[in-house]
């Protein structure tokens, strides 16, 4: 029933009413009355069982009932006739002398009522349908075949990055039909791009690179603003941002805060990872961060633990997590259950975690190796995508994590996923060298634009058709 019905059933309405001894509980012993006629004629309690209610007998029928015995038998066949058809209009077939309750309300106002209350309740929610084919298909040339890397990211301002060899290609989604521009290109010593990440103002995006240097730019400028150097030594394969704390994770194991505001930007380390860090996660309150490396570990950290003050090699994880038998990528924080985390990796399974106390809730094997995971914003289901042999996208009904549908529509894995501002469209990225777009988690909605964008034009223009 909605919050603002004012539909009140007969049960409730009943409750409302409290007894005398409910309200002056303990000022003298309880007895009950004889007559316990109600002035609500909706009300179920008619009275007590074993006490005749006076308000609801009839005296002259009760004394007829009495003294019918009494009489002499009728002398013929008609005045008994007359008597049963006289009792039948009088007493309206009634036997009972003694009446415990009050009669029950009409079934019209039982029916009214429920008729009421089903008719304020709220619509059942449609059924969604889930499309088999991509809502558009772009060329994406040149990408990187590379489980390790994260090159794929969705802005709020609903501008897509995705990194192509060298070059960093911007499409945004808001233009009419979507328009792609050329960010940056680096050149053949640093590169290639490794990694890209939005920030959450959606304008300023980071950019790791194969030489282990990161870069920040202005995307609406196109001006590179600063460049982190010496953070790594080796490649940046994963990024992830904690407000204006850029997280970064490297080939050497290595996982660094970095305050881009200050100069001095290295303010926290974290040692736990033996290999390659491929996969970064905040939490949605920022206090956690989720971490998944080559090494099989997938570890959780305390924000309020870091410190760069601490020795170098000593632990700091919350939890250290070692039920993955393969590099763990996949990293998704459930955004209606902040304390739980969905991982995956090249073991195939997809498990679930109690972050609080690093208790595994449960896991799923998904037949192929799982390379990034989103949860649907809208409702309770978990999006995969996978490599080999379907290289396909799976939608998984949380948490029974039934199998809903499986999107086959690329060729080679399917490396990366990104989820618009919306929530509704996935974009997914494979070694097909394609970029697929699916309105997996619904339609759509609306929404009027504030103001028009600045259209971009670069080597996407000739790919904006749909296939």
């Amino acid at each position: 029933m909605d919050a603002g019905s004012k539909s009140i059933s007969p049960e409730k309405s009943s409750r409302r009413r409290a007894p005398p001894l409910q309200e002056e509980a303990g000022s003298r012993p309880y007895m009950p009355p004889l007559s316990t006629a109600s002035h609500n004629p909706s009300a179920r309690c008619y009275g007590d069982r074993f006490i005749p209610d006076r308000s609801a007998m009839d005296m002259d029928v009760a004394h007829y009932l009495l003294t019918k015995g009494k009489e002499n038998p009728p002398a013929s066949r008609a005045k008994e006739a007359y008597r049963k058809l006289l009792a039948e209009k009088l007493l309206n077939n009634r036997t009972r002398i003694l009446a415990f309750r009050n009669k029950p309300p009409e079934p019209g106002n039982i029916l009214r009522a429920a008729d009421a209350a089903y008719l304020s309740a709220k619509p059942p929610k449609p059924r969604r349908l889930i499309p088999q084919s991509p809502k558009r298909t772009l060329n994406a040339p040149g990408i990187i075949d590379d489980y390790y890397l994260n090159l794929l990211d969705w802005g709020s301002s609903n501008v897509l990055s995705i990194a192509l060899g060298n070059t960093v290609h911007l499409w945004d989604a808001a233009s009419n039909g979507g328009s792609a521009s050329e960010l940056v290109t680096i050149d053949e010593d640093h590169g290639p791009v490794t990694s890209v990440s939005w920030a959450p103002d959606g304008r300023h995006i980071a950019v790791g690179l194969n030489s282990s240097d990161v870069q920040l730019w202005d995307a609406g400028s196109g001006r590179l603003r600063r460049t982190l150097r010496g953070v790594h030594g080796a490649r940046v394969g994963s990024l992830a941002w904690n407000n204006s704390i850029l997280t970064t994770g490297g080939m050497d194991g290595k996982i660094v805060n970095n305050d881009v505001r200050v100069r001095n930007h290295v303010v926290q380390t974290y040692q736990g990872h033996e290999q390659e860090v491929c996969g970064l996660k905040w939490s949605g309150s920022g206090q956690q961060l989720a971490s998944g490396g080559d090494d099989d570990l997938l570890h959780i950290w305390d924000a309020a633990m870091a410190s760069s003050a601490q020795p170098a090699g000593r632990t700091q994880w919350l939890h250290r997590l070692e039920d993955h038998f393969g590099a763990v990528k996949a990293l998704a924080w459930c955004p209606f259950q902040s304390n739980v985390l969905a991982s995956g990796g090249g073991d195939c399974c997809i498990t679930f975690w109690n972050t609080h106390t690093g208790a595994r809730l449960d896991s799923v094997d998904a037949g192929s190796q799982v390379c990034a995971l989103l949860w649907n914003k809208h409702d309770r289901d978990l999006l995969s995508s996978h490599g080999f042999a379907q290289n396909q996208l799976t939608l998984w009904k949380y948490p029974s994590m039934v199998k809903m549908a499986d999107l086959n529509g690329h060729t080679s894995r399917v490396l990366s996923m990104a989820q618009s501002p919306d929530g509704y469209t996935v974009a997914s990225a494979a070694a097909d060298e394609t970029l697929q777009f699916w309105n997996v988690f619904g339609a759509p909605e609306e929404v009027p634009k504030a103001e028009a964008k600045a259209s971009h034009t670069g080597m996407f223009n000739s790919f904006n058709h749909i296939r």
